[in-house]
């Protein structure tokens, strides 16, 4: 008797990932391809430094390219969805990944520091979905957009204001999104992780391991988030067996938007 493989639910669909790069961006863009996905990833660092990556995503049998661009840049961001439409057909899943935070409380931040995080968190992030539901719509394909938010978009952090106030608006882009792109059968939906163990966090704590230890003991379910856990809630929103869920804020925060405002770091006294 012969055994099949399971069948991979997003076998054959395109994915485009922004801040591909980085620790949550890698663990999307490696979860979509091991269920099926061909993947253009894509963030500002030198093509070198993708070739690596590149070939393990293609080693879960998948097409994958890279392009470095600037997502605060429409006309590059157009042209990176373009060329992967091109190469892989018109991207059924659309996850806009890339941010910066900028850690300066409303009275330290400079305008330039504002301007520029609103650049890349909400405005980078509409630039991708917009050019990429462009695409679905020409094609007239289904397709699900998949926002890589925060906690912090719901509740205040005095010393990164400039991140709530990306994050929150990305949040109403979503629904706002989702309403419209609705009888188009594209679903848009927002994933918010509260404390990853990864990327500046981790950055942070390296340099401050109580810090950590603290972060962890403020979660109510006392653990931290692993980037694949953010990655597998991503690729479940963006499954075609996801009929209904559009216009939601997936939290995955342990608990930690139950509590307390954030008035300092976090893992400070």
């Amino acid at each position: 008797m012969t055994q099949t493989s399971q069948p991979k639910p997003l076998a054959g669909q395109a994915a485009i990932v922004s801040g591909a790069l980085g620790d949550i961006g890698r663990a999307i863009a490696l979860t979509l391809a091991h269920q099926g996905a061909h993947v253009a990833l894509g963030d500002v660092k030198d093509p070198a430094e993708a070739e690596p990556f590149l070939k393990e995503v293609r080693g879960a049998g998948v097409r994958a390219r890279y392009d470095r661009v600037d997502v605060a840049d429409a006309q590059a961001v157009g042209a990176w969805v373009r060329a992967a439409a091109k190469d892989f057909g018109a991207p059924a899943l659309i996850v806009p990944n890339a941010a910066i935070v900028t850690l300066a409380d409303f009275r330290a931040v400079t305008p330039e520091q504002f301007a520029r995080e609103l650049d890349v968190n909400l405005h980078g992030a509409f630039h991708l979905a917009h050019a990429g539901v462009q695409e679905l719509l020409a094609a007239k394909k289904p397709g699900r957009v998949v926002f890589v938010g925060s906690w912090a978009g719901q509740r205040p952090h005095v010393h990164i204001p400039t991140y709530c106030v990306a994050k929150a608006g990305l949040r109403m882009l979503s629904q706002c999104m989702a309403l419209e792109l609705a009888p188009f059968d594209i679903l848009v939906n927002e994933v918010a992780p509260g404390y990853v163990d990864a990327g500046l966090s981790a950055m942070l704590w390296k340099k401050n391991p109580p810090a950590r230890e603290k972060a962890r003991r403020n979660v109510p379910t006392q653990r931290l988030i692993d980037p694949a856990e953010v990655a597998a809630a991503v690729a479940w929103l963006c499954d075609p067996a996801n009929r209904h869920v559009t216009g939601q804020s997936l939290v995955l925060d342990g608990g930690l938007s139950l509590t307390s405002v954030t008035t300092k770091k976090e893992g400070e006294a």
